[in-house]
């Protein structure tokens, strides 16, 4: 058995862990991931040249590159994690019909349509108190407007039939 070459020698005691094999993510997608995990395109899976334009993607294929330099270096069982860790669960999302590439196709890129939002009217986020320990905006918890939530039970509501502290 022979060494990758592509792979530079393990760290001896003491010294610096190598740096990342590939300098970006660009690097990493046409130079390892593209040539390695081929699959046949126009079906079940989806691809597009301009793959830098899908903030998506990006995301992803960054995620997938940056998890994959730290296991290359681990030995014995880095390699075989990140493909049932990582790559096995991002390739069918990145790649899928509902992907980030659903309307593209391997020679047309089509610009991904952003969702639309609507402002919320005045006062939907207002906690109705002045303490800032009930911020709900602030804290990251999303309660709709309606009958405030049962101590203790995050977005369950009290009935608004005045039963609320009742025992069943």
């Amino acid at each position: 058995m022979t060494a990758d070459p592509a792979l530079p020698p393990p760290a001896a005691d003491g010294d610096e862990p190598p740096g990342p094999l590939y300098a970006s993510v660009q690097d990493w997608v046409t130079r390892h991931f593209l040539p390695m995990y081929r699959r046949p395109l126009g079906g079940e899976y989806r691809w597009c040249a301009q793959w830098w334009r899908h903030a998506e993607a990006i995301t992803r294929l960054t995620a997938l590159w940056q998890s994959w330099e730290a296991m290359r270096l681990q030995p014995g069982t880095g390699m075989i994690s990140w493909l049932r860790d990582c790559l096995d669960h991002q390739l069918p999302v990145l790649l899928g019909r509902g992907g980030p590439f659903a309307a593209c196709s391997e020679d047309e890129h089509i610009d991904p349509r952003t969702a639309a939002a609507d402002p919320p009217p005045p006062g939907w986020w207002d906690t109705g108190s002045d303490d800032p320990g009930t911020d709900n905006e602030a804290s990251g918890i999303y309660l709709p407007p309606g009958p405030a939530p049962h101590a203790g039970v995050p977005g369950d509501r009290v009935p608004d039939d005045g039963a609320a502290g009742e025992q069943p």
